[in-house]
């Protein structure tokens, strides 16, 4: 039949009005009125008090965590800032340390700062995100290296203190360098400019989130330590709930329509799509939220638990219930997998440079956002103007028109433009026309949440009246009358109520500042070590890397790209992904840097490596290879040299589209077809 047809005369499943429900138990005489309305209200109105999840906060425990952090941020703030600690730094992170102590947060910091510990013993760096970088008792117990205070001058020998000066510097790097007056060494300089606030709120009761992100290929790793630290029985993968977008609600509620014939109107498929839109569809699984059950507890207090998409043949077992519905029951940490560590530790390897220690204002790594005259271009006919390329975050098209219209010259620029291309509705039609038009600086300008606040206080509007406004602007909330009144008696321009009120989503500043940190390393790399650059660079994209394409030199990657650029909207995702890694391609060989193709016992399987000035291409470049197939076929050469052609393809299982490639790019060279024996 129908499909829809599964009750009693064919009439299909559907809520029945309450006259079709009495009709529905006619038969049971005068008792009808009684089943279907007194008992349904005596049932509901007896349930009231269910909850289906426990109140309260259930923190895993580590045995002295609240000491071992006090000590722990202490022992390092003395490192740096000498003891006793200047008042205000003492006071801040005294502060800091007693409400995330008291509002028990202090499990959370300790785990992260075993994961990060043991990740970098490992060698491997961390980058912080999200707001953890607000706070200066994360950067003492080293989570986060992004140091929140005001820029400072501090001497590393003597530990004399300058503050400077806020009304020129926000980052304290950007200010000129400068000798200890006291003992003659070289001052460092640090600080941010983060309120605490845009971390744990102002009375530190905001629920902290912290959010690491370890190199891809070290994440399985750190989870795996979060059972060690927690217990494995006690440690689970957050699930994540797929529901029906809005487009797949009407097309149901279309095809229902069509399919029983019913006549429908314009309001009620409106109506329909509206009550189906949002409703469970799938469950998948959170990249690298993990949520820890206390010692003495079962996961199934708080939430069932079961296999993603209910696919039972995978070992994975995640939460069931969406983690927003817990999380005030539940720790979770954020572990992720990025590729910006990745290429990081794989640069490290190849240059021996330890990636901590890299200046980062360098004048020269500076000038890379200005254009290409650092990369000292060979070919007069290349004609890019951008020396970003392949720097994350400031590498794409968006970024590079921003740069364009910024100029940026020192470190604080590049974190307002992270600010700006993270952000919903603070770069264009916002802080973009406001720098055009000239009504307001580069500096004037919202960038980050934190920028809110840190210019309110400025205007002095009350701390925690600041606050609240940073927190309603980045939420997009509406600004009650109130507000309005308290920025506009403070003498606030109308141009930044009006910018606060068109912003829908912002960066917190710590999470762009880690960013910035990183993507200037990756710069750093680029203008004093350029062949270990492209080789990091193009091993993080290496499934959109080709061959053969590159290898038949400028002249054929130029046509490709010209053909996708053609087709416009019509590109499909993988040819644009190939144009990104063309382009950083095309400005390597522009600088006279050249590839190799894949060499037996040279290459490997998925990075790039540098022999003898080039760099060569590892084997799942190749077509035809897949990742799976590149591991396989470079183990077997690493255990066992290939004998002949015969060999490699019995011991390492090729396909013959492998072999094909293999034999056109040379890596058989040499070796003959068959083992001989004579």
């Amino acid at each position: 039949g129908m499909g829809y047809k599964d009750a009693e005369r064919g009439q299909g499943l559907y809520m029945r009005t309450t006259e079709e429900m009495l009709e529905e138990f006619s038969y049971l005489g005068d008792r009808a009125k009684e089943i279907v309305i007194d008992n349904s209200l005596m049932i509901a109105d007896s349930i009231e008090k269910l909850r289906p999840v426990p109140k309260g906060k259930f923190p895993p425990k580590i045995e002295g965590s609240e000491e071992t952090l006090r000590k722990s941020c202490l022992e390092k703030a003395h490192k740096i800032y000498g003891n006793p600690l200047p008042e205000k730094i003492a006071e801040r992170l005294n502060k800091e340390l007693d409400s995330i102590i008291s509002n028990g947060y202090a499990v959370m910091y300790v785990a992260a700062q075993m994961l990060v510990k043991k990740s970098m013993e490992d060698g491997y760096l961390v980058g912080s995100r999200g707001s953890v970088g607000s706070s200066f008792a994360a950067t003492m117990a080293g989570i986060t290296e992004v140091n929140p205070l005001d820029p400072h001058y501090i001497c590393p020998n003597c530990k004399h203190l300058e503050w400077g000066d806020m009304t020129k510097y926000d980052c304290g790097i950007d200010m000129p360098e400068k000798q200890c007056p006291d003992c003659g060494t070289m001052m460092d300089r640090d600080g941010f400019t983060i309120p605490f606030a845009t971390f744990l709120g102002f009375d530190g009761d905001k629920e902290p989130d912290i959010d690491l992100n370890f190199a891809g290929e070290y994440q399985a790793i750190a989870h795996k330590y979060v059972g060690e630290i927690f217990g494995e029985k006690n440690v689970f993968k957050a699930g994540t709930v797929g529901t029906i977008a809005d487009k797949t609600a009407y097309g149901y509620v279309k095809k229902f329509f069509e399919e029983t014939q019913w006549a429908a109107n314009k309001y009620e498929i409106d109506r329909l799509t509206r009550c189906c839109t949002g409703v469970r569809k799938t469950t998948g699984q959170h990249p690298g939220g993990i949520i820890i059950v206390p010692e003495g507890h079962e996961i199934y207090e708080f939430c069932p638990v079961q296999h993603p998409a209910n696919d039972s043949s995978t070992d994975i077992i995640t939460t069931h219930f969406d983690y927003h519905k817990i999380d005030e029951n539940l720790l979770k940490l954020d572990i992720l997998g990025h590729t910006i560590p990745s290429m990081i530790r794989q640069l490290y390897e190849m240059t021996g440079v330890d990636p901590t220690q890299i200046p980062l204002t360098d004048p020269k790594v500076m000038k890379l956002f200005l254009g290409t005259e650092p990369l000292n271009i060979k070919d007069e006919l290349y004609d890019c103007k951008h020396g970003t390329y392949g720097i994350p975050e400031f590498g794409t098209k968006f970024v590079r028109e921003m740069l364009d219209d910024t100029k940026p010259d020192k470190f604080a620029d590049l974190v307002r433009i992270s600010g700006f291309s993270h952000g919903s509705d603070v770069w264009l039609n916002n802080a973009k026309d406001y720098i055009k038009s000239g009504v307001a600086t580069m500096r004037e300008v919202i960038s980050t949440r934190d920028d809110i606040m840190n210019y309110l206080i400025l205007k002095k509007i009350d701390n925690k009246k600041a606050f609240e406004i940073m927190e309603k602007v980045r939420k997009n909330r509406d600004l009650t009358e109130d507000d309005l009144k308290t920025m506009y008696d403070h003498g606030v321009p109308q141009w930044y109520v009006d910018s606060c009120i068109k912003i829908k989503y912002m960066f917190p500043r710590a999470h762009a500042v880690a960013y910035v940190m990183m993507s200037m390393r990756m710069a750093w790399y680029k203008v004093y070590y350029p062949r270990e650059f492209y080789a990091a660079f193009l091993s993080s994209v290496v499934e959109d890397f080709d061959a053969s394409a590159v290898l038949q030199g400028k002249d054929s990657i130029m046509r490709y790209c010209n053909m996708v650029k053609q087709k416009g909207k019509n590109a499909t995702a993988k040819e644009k992904n190939l144009i990104t890694v063309f382009e950083v391609v095309l400005e390597m060989l522009a600088r006279g840097f050249e590839f190799s193709p894949p060499i037996l016992g040279i290459s490997e399987a998925t990075k790039f490596v540098v022999k003898e000035g080039r760099v060569v291409i590892p084997y799942a470049a190749i077509n035809g290879m897949g990742e799976n197939a590149a591991n396989n076929f470079w183990q077997e050469h690493e255990k066992e040299h290939y004998s002949s052609i015969e060999d490699a393809v019995k011991r390492a299982k090729l396909s013959k589209v492998a072999v094909e490639e293999l034999k056109n790019l040379g890596v058989f060279d040499g070796l003959s077809e068959t083992d001989q024996f004579c």
